[in-house]
């Protein structure tokens, strides 16, 4: 039996790509489009490739990749880009980097704070267009922001992201309150937490409960003036809801790092709001997560290619090379 091939489509770190290139021979990849390949781009290509590892990060695995002799797929993200009952029913294995790099989420979190709170973005955009003394208000007035020392971060979701953004707000002087039903340490309730909270962080999964569980009741809710921050799911709020609740000026601003889609529309109303600040989903975008994360899958490959137990698969399934 020769090697497998793989058909790497993100980016890798070039330690797993050795690593993983003494497990398999490496498939050349063609130009990726920017929100990745579709189902049936995908399957083309491994057709063309021989491939039957892929590893992804949002590339549409379906049911015309899923149809193709495959052994493992390897997602570096969220493995909602698979089709994982179809998956298991073909006997693919499906592997997740497990977890969230909660220190890097909870840092971006803060970043997203400080830049709405004290007006980061617009005043480093003045600078650089050389606006600064425009008109008659100085910029220590038109920036004036607010200090957060001695305010309250509510935290909806106390798991390691929340648990790590709370250490750290506490270190800079805010008070935390947390909600969440499932942590008894967290003794409020979503109400509770809201009418209380001078910045409101969301760091919760997406489920059939919180999909859109934040909306127009919730944000006006919301102290007046209170800033939002959601470096989980765009997939929580209701969008609308939040422009209307920014625009009107109940909220004083927000912070958000992903959408539905992984995109925003240019054109959206939330691009013109100057007190939010927007990122394309940069939570776990550091060196250190992307290594980690890259390792942990490239060695489950590995132990999958040799039919052993692989750590993080999506479902039991069994491995490549396991008992008939």
């Amino acid at each position: 039996m020769g090697r497998p091939r793989a058909l790497v489509l993100p980016n890798l770190p070039e330690s797993a790509l050795a690593r993983l290139a003494e497990l398999a021979e490496l498939a050349e990849v063609r130009a990726r489009p920017s929100l990745g390949f579709s189902d049936e781009q995908l399957a083309d290509l491994v057709i063309e490739t021989g491939a039957s590892v892929i590893v992804t990060d949002g590339d549409q695995v379906r049911r015309s990749v899923l149809s193709l002799p495959l052994d493992v797929v390897a997602c570096l993200g969220p493995p909602t880009n698979v089709d994982l009952p179809l998956a298991a029913e073909r006997g693919v294995t499906v592997l997740y980097a497990e977890g969230r790099d909660a220190d890097a989420v909870a840092e971006l979190a803060l970043a997203l704070l400080f830049a709405v709170s004290r007006n980061v973005v617009t005043a480093d955009r003045e600078v650089r267009r050389g606006r600064v003394y425009r008109g008659r208000v100085p910029p220590a007035q038109r920036h004036k922001g607010i200090r957060l020392a001695g305010r309250t971060l509510g935290v909806v979701g106390l798991g390691r992201v929340g648990r790590a953004m709370r250490w750290r707000a506490e270190g800079l002087g805010l008070r935390v309150v947390a909600c969440d039903p499932h942590v008894p340490e967290a003794t409020h309730s979503l109400p509770e937490l809201l009418a209380e909270s001078d910045i409101v962080s969301l760091h919760v999964p997406i489920t059939a409960e919180t999909r859109g569980f934040i909306g127009d009741t919730e944000f006006a809710a919301m102290r007046r003036g209170a800033i939002y921050l959601n470096t989980a799911r765009g997939a929580l709020h209701d969008l609308s809801a939040l422009v209307d609740a920014l625009r009107c000026g109940h909220l004083g601003g927000a912070g958000l790092d992903h959408f539905e889609g992984e995109w925003l529309d240019p054109v959206h109303p939330l691009t013109r709001l100057q007190n939010v600040v927007l990122t394309p989903h940069l939570g776990e975008a550091t060196g250190e997560s992307q290594r980690e994360r890259a390792w942990m899958l490239v060695e489950d490959i590995g132990r999958t290619l040799r039919g052993e137990v692989p750590a993080h698969a999506c479902a039991a399934v069994m491995p490549v090379g396991g008992a008939s």
